[in-house]
């Protein structure tokens, strides 16, 4: 198993990068394609997924620079943490799908959009988000907060073993 994974583990600021842009291109796809609206926690686990493209490219170029090398190890660490929090906001709002704890009252129970809404927003009104309490989507019984839960899992555990690896090689 650790032979398939070293190559990755060996690029893994780069492979963050490419997994946290398609972890974004999906759920704007979803968005846009499917027409599912993000809730206030969707986007909040988006953040997390810019803050990681973000922290991949600088550590890209960080471990580049001269003494860069001795970077190595503590950038895959942030990338732990950075991962870490995704699982935490998604494990949140898993639960709050799940009813197990209650969301954030700007978020949580409400009702539809009726034609007042529409006319209000059409009048400069502001928008009202998607419930966090009721997944826009289930696949095998888990939603996509769920999903994004246990992929973060994922990649957590991958930016652990690939700072691990780093680690043996100095």
């Amino acid at each position: 198993m650790s032979g398939l994974l070293r190559p990755f583990l060996d690029r893994w600021r780069f492979v963050a990068l490419l997994i946290s842009g398609a972890m974004l291109a999906t759920a704007h796809a979803f968005q846009t394609f499917g027409g599912l609206a993000p809730c206030e926690l969707c986007l909040k686990q988006r953040t997390v997924y810019w803050v990681a493209m973000g922290v991949s490219a600088a550590a890209m170029i960080v471990v580049r620079l001269p003494g860069g090398p001795r970077w190595r190890e503590a950038t895959c660490w942030l990338l732990a943490l950075v991962f870490a929090a995704s699982v935490g906001i998604a494990g949140y709002h898993a639960g709050v799908e799940w009813k197990f704890w209650p969301g954030p009252a700007s978020c949580s129970g409400g009702g539809h959009v009726s034609m007042a809404d529409l006319k209000a927003l059409l009048n400069g009104g502001g928008v009202k988000m998607p419930d966090c309490d009721k997944p826009a989507w289930v696949f095998l019984g888990v939603s996509m907060a769920g999903w994004n839960a246990l992929a973060s899992v994922v990649f957590t555990a991958l930016s652990v073993a690939a700072a691990l690896r780093e680690r043996r090689k100095t």
